[in-house]
């Protein structure tokens, strides 16, 4: 709680309520350590300040870093003071700043931490109906949304489209050089052919004076 601020009893129950509701949600990723009421059980540090948020989120690893600060505020403490006194160094904290108020002080949220250059990852709104209790995210930081590798995506199809386009040329060439040696393997052949018979001849002719010299 805020030292700069005394919530009504009713409002402060409401409050711890909620930390509670956060603590169980977000066990399912992280070791949640709540700070109810005045409570100081799991500070952070912003420099040389000790703080005391609402919900302190480590990681569930052997390290337990610390992963985000979560900050719950009722209708009364959304204001210019309380955003000095501890929005602003909730931001300054190397981890994400996670802030949640009523649905109905939404718009006044982003205003001060638009007036105050207060740095928040996540804005949450929280209503009531009966017991039930619903979250919504309202507003979360455009440089916590990772970009879309599309540049990377399409290099790679440009890459093996101008791979198939020279394998597709490779091809091609290969055929070429293969439709200009058949003709030249085919040549070859008719000329031993010929040549065969021109040896037939030679050797006959040869062998005719031969026979006439012996009948003589």
């Amino acid at each position: 709680m805020s030292p700069i601020l005394v919530r009504p009893v009713r409002e402060q129950l409401e409050h711890d309520r909620i930390i509670r509701l956060l603590q169980t949600k977000y066990r399912r990723k992280f070791d949640a350590a709540i700070n109810p009421r005045n409570e100081q059980n799991a500070p952070v540090t912003s420099g040389t300040t000790t703080l005391f948020p609402d919900l302190v989120l480590c990681s569930l690893e052997r390290g337990r870093r610390l992963q985000a600060v979560v900050e719950v505020e009722t209708g009364e403490s959304v204001n210019h003071l309380e955003a000095l006194a501890e929005w602003a160094h909730f931001a300054r904290v190397r981890a994400l700043f996670h802030l949640y108020v009523p649905s109905s002080m939404v718009d006044v949220a982003r205003r001060l931490c638009e007036d105050n250059q207060i740095h928040v990852n996540e804005i949450w709104s929280y209503h009531a109906i009966g017991d039930e209790v619903r979250f919504a995210l309202v507003h979360r930081s455009r440089t916590d949304v990772a970009p879309q590798p599309r540049a990377k995506v399409a290099a790679p199809a440009s890459r093996t489209a101008n791979g198939a386009a020279k394998n597709g040329a490779a091809k091609n060439g290969a055929a070429k050089d293969g439709a200009v040696k058949k003709p030249a393997r085919a040549g070859k052949r008719p000329a031993v052919r010929a040549a065969r018979p021109a040896r037939a001849k030679s050797a006959k002719a040869a062998k005719k004076p031969a026979r006439a010299q012996k009948r003589k």
